[in-house]
């Protein structure tokens, strides 16, 4: 892909690429990977649109935030809003993928007026903020030295590799795992950002953004790989209920990751959506 840009926010540095012209879409990873999650999907998409990749500060990205930033769900979906802002655009797609996705939710109840349209593909949502057994990580992580007990066992490649798997539903490169995993456990002040989340990331963000979303008119779709075992076809189906005029397409053979497993069918939804006339309504809080 192309060169990597930073973006200096008020809570720190984003790295970002972008690639292809058009309007833009900006992507949105979850807790341990980074902007590479996306590549597939948005090297498909950039003939004809602008795609803004940013490694967010979740525990793989290579830019320390400040010490006070606040990495909260909240903190997140500000920092998302805050670029959109310093990319000079009025208005985005938003994709987002994993805890991702449930930041792209309270993005959609507190910033409406900087999305174009909503795009979640498979994702924390209602009561699974996060789901089972990654719900264990905060308790640990609020303990002094929590973050190198949770760090310890990925030490050893093949744990990592394997809790990576449970993810995804194809291979993933270990190269790639083990560059997700490096930054938080060389880097005390990534490991400092990495925390912030895992810590504070709680249903309540999501209980409330499934309420808010009851008015939320932008149009939203949901990419959804139908062999997670984490998040399930049915919490897509009913976070689309709220969502008015929402639809989901199912993606047979996707897992949590399914823009790794099937870039191409996650990337065609997208541009089918993207090609549909979008008026402006917004519902503000």
């Amino acid at each position: 892909m192309t060169d990597i840009k930073t973006a200096e926010l008020s809570q720190g540095p984003i790295r970002y690429r972008e690639l292809g012209e058009g309007e833009p879409i900006v992507f949105v990873h979850g807790l341990l990977v980074d902007g590479r999650l996306w590549d597939g999907v948005a090297e498909r998409l950039a003939g004809e649109h602008r795609c803004i990749v940013p490694d967010w500060p979740m525990g793989s990205h290579t830019a320390a935030m400040k010490p006070e930033a606040d990495l909260s769900p909240s903190g997140h979906a500000e920092n998302i809003a805050e670029l959109i802002r310093s990319l000079e655009l009025e208005r985005a797609t938003i994709v987002g993928n994993d805890s991702g996705g449930a930041i792209s939710q309270i993005l959609a109840t507190r910033h409406p007026e900087r999305i174009e349209r909503l795009v979640l593909t498979n994702c924390d949502m209602f009561d699974r903020f996060p789901p089972f057994p990654f719900n264990l990580m905060a308790p640990v992580a609020k303990f002094p030295g929590g973050m190198a007990m949770l760090q310890a066992p990925f030490k050893i490649g093949a744990i990592g590799r394997m809790t990576y798997r449970m993810l995804a539903k194809e291979r993933i490169d270990p190269e790639l795992i083990a560059s997700w995993l490096e930054p938080a456990r060389r880097d005390p002040e990534i490991a400092r950002d990495t925390r912030k989340l895992i810590v504070s990331a709680n249903k309540s963000y999501t209980l409330e953004a499934a309420e808010r979303l009851e008015g939320f008119e932008r149009p939203t779709l949901f990419p959804w790989g139908t062999d997670d075992r984490f998040f399930k076809l049915d919490y897509a189906k009913r976070l689309a209920a709220v969502i008015p005029g929402s639809r989901v397409v199912e993606i047979a053979g996707g897992g949590t990751f399914v823009p790794l497993d099937r870039p191409d069918q996650v990337a065609d939804a997208i541009a089918a959506l993207m090609a549909e006339r979008t008026g402006h309504s917004y519902v503000s809080w």
